[in-house]
């Protein structure tokens, strides 16, 4: 079957699962930060930061496949079986993705993001754990949830607000992070999800076009060790 031609959306995730993974997303979203953080300000004596998040990230990603193992074991064989619509998904992907990030790039904004000197400062003290975070991990959790959790479950009743969304949820949640950054309230950061919404948008459209999250992982993996490498140079 060529490229061109769309499969049928179905479903890809049992009610189980989708209740446990609505679970975990807000436990992953919500309290599993602050729990790191009461954790760094408890330790007594300097605290081991690269080492924490690497086993933090692991945690949160074996507890992903725990909870969503049977949604993940499907999707695998939709990769193999849908090969070259994957293929095709990712390619498009990565390549409007960055197109759009370049454009929006040019857009003016009153804040810089933090992730432009935060990167490299990571990488220089502990560059092996920094790239296997933010390439590795982060898409492995993430992807599964904002794409396939969020984005999947409303797919099946509205394509355009699966979207809209996935995008809007994913970007938002990128960029509150450094509303608070620096010790004050700064909602200006908020604009930041500009800059956030095209990686979203081409990693929905991925995961849509494609039809397994696997391809959307492999992307966002692609965007985070280019990001990284932006910031490095």
């Amino acid at each position: 079957m060529h490229s061109g031609q769309r499969r049928p959306w179905r479903p890809q995730i049992t009610r189980g699962e989708c209740c446990r993974g609505w679970v975990f997303f807000a436990l992953y979203v919500f309290l599993f930060p602050w729990l790191m953080g009461w954790v760094q300000r408890s330790y007594p004596g300097e605290f081991p930061v690269a080492e924490a998040n690497v086993v933090y990230y692991l945690i949160i990603a074996a507890l992903t496949f725990l909870v969503l193992w049977s949604y993940l074991r499907l999707n695998f064989r939709l990769l193999l079986d849908w090969l070259p619509e994957n293929l095709f998904a990712l390619v498009t992907g990565l390549a409007g993705g960055g197109v759009l990030t370049f454009l929006v790039d040019l857009i003016p904004l009153p804040v810089q993001n933090p992730n432009l000197t935060s990167y490299p400062e990571q990488y220089f003290f502990a560059p092996g754990p920094t790239v296997l975070i933010l390439v590795v991990l982060m898409p492995l959790v993430e992807e599964p949830f904002f794409r396939g959790l969020l984005f999947g479950s409303v797919r099946s009743y509205s394509r355009a607000l699966g979207y809209v969304l996935s995008v809007g949820v994913y970007a938002f949640y990128c960029a509150v992070q450094f509303v608070y950054a620096f010790g004050v309230l700064d909602l200006r950061y908020l604009l930041l999800m500009i800059q956030y919404a095209p990686v979203a948008l081409a990693l929905t459209w991925c995961y849509d076009r494609g039809g397994s999250i696997w391809s959307a992982i492999a992307l966002h993996m692609m965007f985070n060790a280019f990001g990284l490498w932006l910031a490095l140079n």
